[in-house]
């Protein structure tokens, strides 16, 4: 096990400064790469899990601040990432540890962060920050450590710094599911108990920016999951299908980047729909569902990211305590129980908000009553916990397995 160096002599980490593309800055010290990077910055309300956040691919070109102030006790291990790599393109917290105190930790947060050469900034008063991106909204910033502050000897105007941050791309408009997919498609054999077993199902799942305890989850309930990249066609779905007989469905992964921008997606979505193959989609996925049934998208003031968010089922009238990584949102309404989707005239029939969150009523989840489809918006896969929604994987294989049981049917009392 390897320990980041904390003792008296080591060299004291070089001068950071994290810049809002409003002016704002603050001052702190380099945690992880010295040098620069930008991103939309956001904030992450989870007390742990923070291996997994960083390797959500979910985070491409942003900047994650963590809101619990002590972040990195429990270090890095090869087996909790969601990825093959970090994505995040900046890290911020308050108070790093000195030292890993896990049996699991095979290296320290900072070294990681400065072996994949991602920027962060420590020693920042990350409520007073949290507390400003949630009145004034997330926006662009700018991690600049190291050297990168410097310019002929002196500290480089805040001013200059600023018009940097400022001409950096917004996150709105920007197609990024094609920057963190898979190039070539895999496959993932049903594991624990249907280990060996004919699979009870298997399913397409297209990589938006898919993580990877999401086709374990399936194929833990004994399912084959054939992951894709996201430039396949309905021609490459269709012929990744099994043809005997075996029950079948497709998936759509959570990933980064604006829903409106993703044209291809949406029409590869509505071929799947147009055949009826049973379709479930996290995350991204929402979104791209909420869009090929004619709804439209939009950007949340600050999103919901952490461990801790409230969501109701309206199917169950059970409160669900989920994992959360969106800053996009499906503007569906929310009390017309069964009204037609709007796409061409009503063409996918009758659909529901299945599920809302209950701190500021978004839509969660959308249910299709005459196809075979539904989605929402948070992570039920969740290996960092919390566990409450694994229940819409085993929906998502009824449906599959049991379709005349389909829809389920919303409580009354909603």
């Amino acid at each position: 096990m390897t320990h980041p160096a904390t003792s008296p002599a080591a060299a004291p980490a070089a001068s950071a400064a994290l810049v809002l593309e409003d002016g704002t800055t603050y001052r702190g010290r380099a945690y992880g790469a010295t040098g620069t990077t930008f991103g939309e910055i956001v904030f992450s309300t989870g007390m742990t899990g923070y291996q997994e956040t960083l390797t959500d691919p979910s985070y491409h070109r942003q900047i994650v601040v963590m809101t619990a102030p002590h972040i990195g006790n429990t270090g890095v291990n090869d087996e909790d990432p969601e990825s093959g790599q970090i994505w995040v393109s900046g890290y911020v917290v308050r108070d790093p540890a000195r030292r890993v105190s896990s049996w699991r930790a095979q290296h320290s947060l900072g070294e990681e962060l400065a072996d994949q050469g991602i920027v962060g900034i420590s020693d920042v008063d990350t409520r007073a920050l949290t507390r400003r991106l949630r009145e004034e909204g997330v926006m662009r910033a700018g991690i600049f450590s190291g050297q990168d502050l410097v310019r002929d000897g002196y500290p480089r105007p805040v001013e200059e710094l600023v018009a940097q941050v400022q001409a950096s791309p917004q996150m709105a408009g920007a197609d990024l599911a094609r920057e963190v997919s898979t190039t070539e498609a895999y496959t993932v054999e049903p594991r624990g108990e249907f280990e060996g077993e004919t699979p009870v199902a298997t399913v397409v799942a297209v990589d938006l920016g898919i993580k990877t305890m999401t086709p374990v989850r399936l194929a833990e309930r004994g399912v084959r999951v054939v992951v894709v990249p996201q430039s396949s066609t309905i021609a490459d779905i269709e012929a990744a299908l099994p043809g005997d007989g075996t029950p079948h469905g497709v998936f759509f992964s959570n990933g980064p980047g604006d829903p409106s921008a993703s044209s291809h997606e949406v029409e590869l979505l509505r071929a799947v729909l147009d055949r009826k193959i049973p379709f479930f989609g996290i995350c991204f996925g929402n979104q791209l569902l909420g869009r090929a049934l004619g709804y439209g998208t939009y950007k949340l003031g600050y999103g919901h990211r952490g461990i801790n968010q409230p969501v109701l089922d309206r199917t169950t009238g059970k409160v669900e305590v989920t994992a959360h990584n969106h800053g996009f949102a499906v503007d569906a309404p929310l009390d017309e129980a069964g009204s037609s989707a709007p796409h061409d005239g009503g063409r996918y029939g009758r659909v529901v908000v299945s599920h809302v969150g209950l701190n500021d009523q978004v839509v969660e989840g959308l249910t299709c009553l005459d196809l075979p489809a539904f989605s929402v918006q948070y992570h039920p896969e969740a290996a960092a916990g919390p566990h409450d929604a694994a229940y819409l994987f085993d929906r998502f294989v009824s449906l599959m397995t049991n379709p005349a049981a389909w829809p389920p049917v919303l409580k009354e009392n909603h």
